[in-house]
């Protein structure tokens, strides 16, 4: 049996809130989610120059382990050869669609051996607010997404765009029916990112947005990332 993580969220309801406990059985992390196929074909080249594989087809659906998720304040990295990258997450409970925010934590540095290995070493943070996906479903493509890095004291804007960007959530289902069993209650899946403002970096805290003009509302997550010693 696979690991699973019992989380709970705060749902936001036509401006009511209750709690639900989800139990995710199966965390997923989709890559290479933009719509512009043209500029996703230039980033994996560009990539390929690093030595990381491109992947066999795109999208293209990264499982890692439900265990990964995580609430804490802080997580432990080993070294600083790694980053996180604010994404949309979508999960289903009692056969509804939720959205929330997180961040793909990965470990750069062993992409060019494996992604999924890279993908697997860091936690996944993971925010506590959620939407019902039919609230914001009609407006959807203007939703934003930003994220921060704390560096040297300074908070630094790192990665900002609206989800128009990406394939809408219809097709990343549809996508990942196709390569494996269909998304149901218990899945859990991030669903792509933006470039980054400046170099792709290592900072000491992340903090991550979702924000919806429309219905003029947010779910913020933050945490700090620790060092852990590396001695061979």
């Amino acid at each position: 049996m696979s690991a699973e993580k019992q989380l709970s969220f705060e749902v936001v309801r036509e401006g009511t809130s209750e709690t639900i406990d989800v139990l995710v059985k199966r965390l997923v992390v989709a890559g290479w989610t933009g719509r512009d196929q043209a500029a996703v074909r230039h980033h994996i080249e560009e990539l390929a120059e690093r030595g990381v594989k491109a992947p066999g087809t795109t999208p293209v659906f990264y499982r890692v382990s439900a265990a990964r998720l995580t609430r804490a304040e802080i997580i432990d990295v080993p070294g600083q050869g790694n980053s996180g990258e604010v994404e949309f997450v979508l999960f289903q409970h009692d056969g509804e669609l939720y959205v929330s925010v997180g961040s793909d934590h990965t470990e750069n540095d062993v992409e060019a051996y494996g992604v999924t290995v890279a993908k697997q070493m860091c936690e996944k943070p993971v925010a506590t607010r959620a939407w019902p996906f039919t609230e914001v479903a009609p407006h959807w493509d203007q939703i934003h997404l930003r994220a921060w890095v704390i560096e040297n004291g300074e908070r630094t804007l790192y990665q900002q765009g609206q989800v128009s960007a990406m394939l809408d959530p219809a097709a990343l289902l549809d996508g990942l029916a196709e390569v494996e069993e269909a998304f149901c209650d218990g899945t859990l899946m991030y669903n792509g990112t933006f470039d980054v403002i400046g170099p792709l970096r290592f900072a000491r805290r992340l903090e991550v947005e979702m924000i919806d003009p429309v219905l003029e509302r947010s779910i913020t997550h933050g945490y700090n990332i620790e060092i852990l010693p590396l001695r061979g």
